[in-house]
C-alpha cells in the first residue's frame, strides 16, 4: 500500500473511521480535509446491494445536478440539417456528421466530454464503438444522448447533467461538485443524485439496496455517510 503524505495523515486524524456521519457532518469534514491548493472535486461513492452481472440488476440513469459539477463539459453532437443548427444554437462545442466520425477514426481526436447523436446518425456513429465505448463516450438512449431533441440534451448537459452507472463491483462513482461550492450546494447536489439512485432501484433487488456511502475530496480521505441519515443536513 502506498505511503500517504503528511497532509493526508493529518486530515485522517479529524475523521472517526468507525463512525457513520450524517450528510451535513460528512460534507463539513470533507471540506475541512480538502487541503490541496487547487479547487478539489468532491466525489461520491455508493455501494449497492445489486449483482451487476445480471441484466435485471443494472442501475443506470442521468440526473441534472442543481448546481452543476463545477466543470464545463465540451459537447459533441452528431446531427445533420435542422438538428445540427439546433445543436449549435443550444451551445454545442462541436457539431457535424461523417467528417467528425472520420476525424475521430483517423486522428484519434477526443477533445470532448459528452457525445450526443440523433437516432438517424447512430448507424454511422456505431463505427466508433471501439474508440468511444471503452471511454464511456458512446451515445446511449438510456443516458438521453441518443435523441432528436438535441437542443434539450445539450442544454441539460451544460446545466450539469451527469450520468451515473453501477460498475462491476456494484459501486456508483460520481463527482457532486467542487470544494468551493460549500456545504449547502454540495448537499443539494448529493440529494438530487441520491434520490435518483434510490428511485432507480431494480425490482429484482431484494434486501438492503444502499450498502454504504463515502464522500471524499480529490486528495483527501473518505468520510462514511450513514445511509439512514443520508439526507440529513
Amino acid at each position: 500500500m502506498a505511503k500517504r503524505g503528511k497532509t493526508y495523515q493529518e486530515s485522517l486524524k479529524l475523521i472517526d473511521r468507525s463512525k457513520l456521519y450524517s450528510l451535513g457532518e460528512a460534507l463539513d469534514l470533507v471540506l475541512k480535509t480538502a487541503k490541496a491548493k487547487f479547487d478539489e472535486t468532491i466525489d461520491l461513492a455508493i455501494r449497492l446491494g445489486v449483482d451487476p452481472r445480471h441484466a435485471d440488476q443494472q442501475v443506470r440513469g442521468t440526473v441534472v445536478l442543481p448546481h452543476g459539477t463545477g466543470k464545463s463539459k465540451k459537447v459533441l453532437v452528431f446531427a445533420k440539417g435542422d438538428k445540427a443548427r439546433e445543436a449549435e444554437e443550444a451551445g454545442a462545442d462541436y457539431v457535424g456528421a461523417e467528417e467528425l466520425i472520420d476525424k475521430i477514426q483517423n486522428e484519434n481526436w477526443l477533445d470532448f466530454d459528452v457525445v450526443v447523436a440523433t437516432p438517424d446518425m447512430m448507424g454511422a456513429v456505431g463505427r466508433l464503438g471501439r474508440i468511444l465505448g471503452p471511454k464511456g463516450l458512446m451515445p446511449n438512449p438510456k443516458a438521453g444522448t441518443v435523441t432528436f431533441d438535441v437542443g434539450k440534451a445539450v442544454n441539460e448537459i451544460k446545466a450539469g447533467k451527469i450520468e451515473y452507472r453501477v460498475d462491476k463491483t456494484a459501486i456508483i462513482h460520481v463527482p457532486i461538485g467542487k470544494k468551493s461550492f460549500g456545504v449547502d450546494k454540495l448537499a443539494d447536489n448529493f440529494i438530487a443524485l441520491y434520490d435518483a439512485v434510490v428511485k432507480a432501484k431494480p425490482a429484482a433487488v431484494k434486501g438492503q439496496y444502499i450498502r454504504s456511502i463515502v464522500l471524499s475530496s480529490t486528495m483527501g480521505p473518505g468520510v462514511k455517510v450513514n445511509p439512514a441519515r443520508a439526507t440529513e443536513r
